[in-house]
């Protein structure tokens, strides 16, 4: 099973891919990205997706074609966006999490005291 999102921004439409991109599921995705790809700047966010089989990967290289770039945070897709000779976003991050809180870490941020005043 596949869940497809779409989110549309601005200047990105992003697919977000979550399940398996297998079969008659990655057919339909092709159709569906197919109407939305020609409207400016495509990025695929795999960050969910569990298996890729040879409809998938025929999906993510019809993609490709388009000139989307792909979000891989993890071996696995890395190593499919690879071979497929995909555009990686850099260091797997998606716009979807830069318009997010930023990750801290666990760590919280401090805030700088220099400027406070002693009343």
């Amino acid at each position: 099973m596949l869940r497809v999102e779409i989110c549309d921004s601005a200047e990105t439409l992003i697919l977000r891919l979550e399940g398996r991109l297998t079969g008659d599921d990655a057919e339909q995705t092709r159709t569906m990205a197919a109407r939305c790809a020609a409207r400016g700047k495509l990025l695929v966010d795999l960050t969910e997706v569990e298996f890729i089989d040879a409809a998938g990967e025929g999906v993510l290289s019809f993609l490709g074609k388009f000139g989307a770039e792909f979000v891989a945070p993890n071996s696995y897709l890395l190593d499919v966006c690879e071979r497929l000779n995909l555009r990686v976003a850099p260091n797997g991050i998606s716009y979807i999490d830069a318009s997010e809180k930023p990750h801290t870490n666990g760590h919280q941020a401090v805030p700088n005291r220099s400027n406070t005043r002693k009343r």
